[in-house]
């Protein structure tokens, strides 16, 4: 029996829906639900306005691939993203300056807490100075997680306005606006 073969980005580009290329592997990515959804597309929709403003880069929607190259992971694809390297038909060479991951039901628990972990250092080692974590179904929060220091996150409750600096100054949301109601 042959060794396995490892996926590479020509094979990213060949997957029918989301994934990420982590360890060698294709790693698909299920459909998010309604809130999930409803709260990346604000965010998206508050940094293209920032985009529009201040020409500082470009606001993306969910399954826009970055291609990295770190010893374990070679792609990211956020819920939502702020990126200041050039638009091309391809992938984004590079990781973005602002990372939004949205959780589903499946990202809650021991297992899915170490996975994101290991998801947000990823992000930090490719250069991304901050990673927000949004949690629009159990405790309602964003928690901003910064490069400077990784381990202590900037919780945003509603009724705040959670922002993502050093990486965007002056850009900030209402959390309030993560929620239909």
């Amino acid at each position: 029996m042959g060794a396995k073969r490892e996926a590479t980005i020509d094979d990213l580009y060949h997957v029918e829906g989301k994934a990420e290329l982590v360890n060698g592997d294709l790693v698909l990515m299920s459909p998010g639900g309604g809130l999930h959804g409803y709260a990346a597309g604000r965010i998206f929709a508050s940094l293209s306005a920032h985009e529009d403003r201040t020409k500082t880069g470009h606001a993306l929607p969910d399954n826009v691939g970055f291609v990295v190259n770190l010893a374990t992971r070679r792609s990211f694809s956020p819920d939502a993203a702020f990126s200041t390297q050039p638009l091309t038909r391809a992938f984004i060479d590079g990781a973005p300056i602002l990372a939004v991951e949205v959780r589903s039901e499946e990202d809650f628990g021991p297992t899915a807490e170490r996975a994101m972990a290991e998801k947000r250092a990823d992000y930090f080692a490719a250069g991304t100075p901050v990673v927000w974590d949004v949690d629009t179904l159990k405790d309602q929060v964003v928690r901003a997680y910064r490069a400077s220091d990784p381990d202590l996150p900037t919780i945003f409750r509603r009724g705040d306005r959670a922002d993502a600096e050093p990486a965007l100054p002056g850009w900030s949301m209402p959390v309030d606006d993560l929620f239909p109601d």
